[in-house]
């Protein structure tokens, strides 16, 4: 089974390096990475163009910004199974993606994701968050709840059923993303007669396929990404969710409207705090 990795940057040339080697240390050999540059003006095309060979697709160009990069690799992916790896991120060991191909070589299943680690930006060995993601059900997309998405893989089916990313976010496209998907989705233990009437917990017969949980970690993230960089964006984060969750119809119960939709972003915030707990 092929499994297409985009890659996103614009001047990463500090980490890059570290990121092509995690792809590249991968067990699983039918795969593609996709690297999508913004025209980086620090040496990073330099480096990816001396390890081209590894290297699916390249592309050198201006855009606007990470979720345009995605789509331009979204397009371009010829894999069965897609996943998204950060210029700044690795993957945890050898044997993440063969773990992925094996889970999906079950034809009911649409989408995977695991657990993450975020690391320290100048020692992706030091740990300062470890998010934990549980087991998926629907219900719980009501109260914030979202995987990790840079563990996430997904047919590139369902790409093409539910579109790309929304590029009119800024920083919470990929929010926006996972709920349009796991909102059609199954957990592995949902009951047929679950939150029925409610297009969002509609039973799994009402639904297109299955979402894997692997409780381990799959990605290391370096703190300092788009979303959590500083105070700004973090508040401009949790505008855009909440934008993203009254558009969908979720947050809260339903018919609890901008009220259910505050205490979804308030729980899904709130539900960070265990990540700093160390066990």
């Amino acid at each position: 089974m092929k499994i297409s990795v985009i890659t996103t940057l614009c001047n990463a040339v500090q980490t890059i390096d570290d990121c092509l080697d995690a792809m590249a240390a991968q067990s699983h050999a039918d795969r593609e990475h996709l690297v999508i540059d913004g025209d980086s003006t620090d040496g990073t095309l330099e480096r990816l163009q001396r390890r081209r060979d590894q290297l699916g697709v390249l592309v050198s160009e201006p855009d606007g910004g990470i979720y345009f990069g995605l789509n331009k690799g979204l397009a371009l992916a010829t894999g069965e199974v897609i996943g998204i790896l950060h210029s700044d991120d690795l993957y945890a060991d050898t044997e993440v993606l063969a773990r992925v191909a094996r889970a999906f070589a079950d034809p009911a299943v649409q989408a995977l994701y695991g657990d993450l680690v975020y690391v320290a930006a100048d020692d992706t060995r030091r740990v300062i968050r470890h998010w934990r993601a549980g087991a998926f059900r629907p219900q719980r997309l009501r109260w914030g709840w979202m995987p990790p998405h840079p563990t996430l893989f997904l047919r590139r089916s369902v790409y093409e059923r539910v579109g790309v990313f929304d590029t009119g976010y800024r920083i919470a496209a990929d929010y926006d993303l996972m709920l349009r998907v796991l909102s059609q989705l199954e957990g592995p233990l949902e009951g047929p007669g679950d939150g029925q009437g409610d297009r969002h917990e509609q039973g799994p017969e009402h639904r297109q396929g299955r979402v894997v949980y692997v409780p381990e970690v799959l990605v290391r993230m370096r703190l300092g990404g788009k979303s959590n960089r500083n105070l700004k964006q973090i508040a401009q984060k949790s505008w855009e969710d909440y934008q993203i969750l009254r558009r969908q119809g979720l947050g809260g119960p339903p018919g609890t409207g901008p009220l259910g939709a505050l205490s979804a972003l308030a729980w899904k915030n709130l539900s960070k705090l265990p990540q700093f707990v160390r066990r």
